[in-house]
């Protein structure tokens, strides 16, 4: 059995159009933008700013030895003077269902929010930031429960014992309800609204105005409410473009020749052999449930992520052996993308320019490196970025089109450079941080070079990672190095960033905190 399901594209991409009233006549007529937000924190818009990067943190219970909690110290130790929070996505696991909002996100970070004091007391759907938090949905934010799982876990109190305290699967009562909960949790869900309550909504919160038109005031403490799924917002010179790569994810259909037969035959086997390893690690953990000690707690953790991680790579063969892949894809948000990117390419003040989302295009984490939504992800930056490079050529005068990308998906922290492509995408720095409080994966054993076969065969290098901190160790000298960032943006043009990796590490039942030497980050082809 599965423990997760995933919607369609065209249904994700329905359901939060819905939900943020998007085109709303009412909304068009005040030509309102749905996808930028102006930040209002009573600050200088200074060229010298920091900001926070965690991910993939809504871990489980992890019987008091909660990761993402350690991590939240490391922020907290070290985090002062930060102006926001960038949060890579999936916020809840395992499929975001509501009920889990409050042990998975809203207790851990309780610091950050208004009556954070008394956690206890704040809905999920009615959560005010007081340091500004800017997050893109994660896959597991909009997974849901298969109808029969759903019915059990419902009905039988003893296979709900069974997840959460013997294998610890937090796979929650009711599913995400295709991205419900987090749109109800982040995004300014206008659809709740009467008529006239939303005029009053939009006269409140959409003051803010840009170049021509008016869009959402984020206001920390007051108002913090994302536009939509996918939106821009600007600081100290700096673009930053929020994007929802679940909608882009998708891989090609295996194509009806020959050589695509054999490859449909391999992803057949490789999912039996994942299906095989599945069923042996359920049967390892109800082998341990009697145990309640301290010392298996770390055992029955390592249990719980290779459950589920077996099981998304499952999940990623399906999509590719799917006959009637959903091709749909997400054009709008990929032509937004550009037409902001040219945009902001011609704009005097802006200074440089971050993506930050949650599939990474490249990555070298052993689960995540050769899946078939990586490489999709990874096609559908290069075809806009080539686009914008024909636009633009002339302003960028041989500077990347992008200074940073930021992702999560991974379950790490890594730093790459992106060497030369052959497309746009070259040269550019990329960040994975999404080792923030789930399961810890470790680097692939192939090594930091990621390479690519060209049309005529020849194999060309395209990224290499730098720094790669996951899972490492075996038995008793294994180590769960958690991780977030800080990161520090000076002025000038390009900007410069300095990386600050903070370290929850939990080794031999103790957790030991440190901070890495700063690093900072350059052209790789300067």
């Amino acid at each position: 059995m599965q423990f997760v399901s995933d919607p369609a594209v065209a249904v994700k991409i329905a359901k939060m159009k819905e939900r943020v009233c998007w085109q709303h006549p009412y909304l068009q007529a005040r030509r309102i933008d749905q996808t930028r937000l102006v930040l209002d924190d009573d600050q200088p818009d200074s060229p010298n700013f920091s900001f926070l990067v965690i991910g993939d943190s809504g871990t489980g219970q992890y019987r008091g030895n909660n990761p993402q909690r350690r991590v939240m110290e490391q922020l907290l130790a070290h985090g002062d003077g930060s102006s926001f929070v960038l949060h890579t996505g999936d916020v809840v696991y395992l499929v975001g269902s509501k009920e889990q909002y409050f042990d998975n996100f809203i207790y851990p970070y309780r610091e950050w929010l208004i009556n954070g004091d008394r956690p206890d007391q704040i809905a999920y759907d009615q959560m005010v930031f007081k340091l500004p938090l800017f997050l893109v949905p994660g896959n597991h934010d909009y997974y849901d429960l298969p109808w029969c799982l759903g019915l059990l876990a419902q009905a039988t109190l003893p296979l709900r014992n069974l997840f959460q305290r013997q294998l610890d699967l937090d796979v929650g009562w009711h599913g995400s309800n295709k991205g419900d909960a987090y749109a109800k949790a982040f995004l300014d869900y206008l659809h709740r609204f009467t008529a006239a309550e939303l005029q009053q909504h939009v006269g409140a919160h959409y003051t803010a105005q840009f170049n021509t038109q008016r869009c959402l005031r984020y206001q920390p403490g007051v108002f913090t409410r994302l536009p939509n799924r996918y939106y821009q917002f600007r600081k100290g010179g700096i673009d930053f473009f929020a994007l929802d790569s679940n909608t882009l994810n998708t891989p090609l259909p295996i194509p009806k020749n020959k050589a695509g037969k054999l490859r449909r035959r391999q992803l057949k086997a490789d999912r039996q052999a994942l299906l095989n390893n599945k069923n042996q690690a359920l049967e390892a953990a109800m082998r341990q449930h009697e145990s309640r000690s301290e010392q298996d707690d770390d055992a029955t953790s390592d249990t719980y992520a290779k459950v589920e991680q077996l099981d998304e790579q499952i999940l990623d063969i399906d999509k590719q052996l799917a006959d009637s892949s959903d091709l749909s894809l997400d054009i709008e948000q990929l032509v937004w993308l550009k037409q902001r990117l040219v945009e902001s390419w011609s704009t005097p003040e802006v200074r440089g320019r971050i993506l930050f989302f949650h599939h990474p295009p490249y990555v070298t984490e052993a689960s995540k490196w050769y899946q078939g939504q990586t490489l999709a992800i990874r096609r559908h930056l290069r075809q806009v970025l080539d686009q914008v490079q024909s636009a633009v050529a002339d302003k960028a005068a041989g500077r990347p089109l992008v200074d940073l990308i930021i992702n999560g998906h991974a379950h790490c922290l890594e730093y790459l450079h992106v060497g030369n492509t052959g497309h746009a995408d070259s040269h550019i720095n990329c960040l994975v941080c999404g080792g923030s409080g789930f399961s810890l994966r470790r680097q692939r054993p192939e090594g930091p070079d990621i390479w690519e076969t060209l049309d005529g065969g020849a194999e060309r290098c395209v990224a290499r990672s730098q720094l790669f901190i996951g899972r490492y160790g075996q038995g008793a000298q294994k180590h769960r190095p958690y991780s977030c960032l800080r990161i520090d943006v000076h002025a000038g043009t390009p900007p410069k960033f300095i990386l600050r990796p903070m370290i929850a590490d939990r080794f031999q039942r103790q957790w030991h905190h440190y901070q890495l030497a700063p690093i900072a980050l350059s052209h790789p082809a300067n």
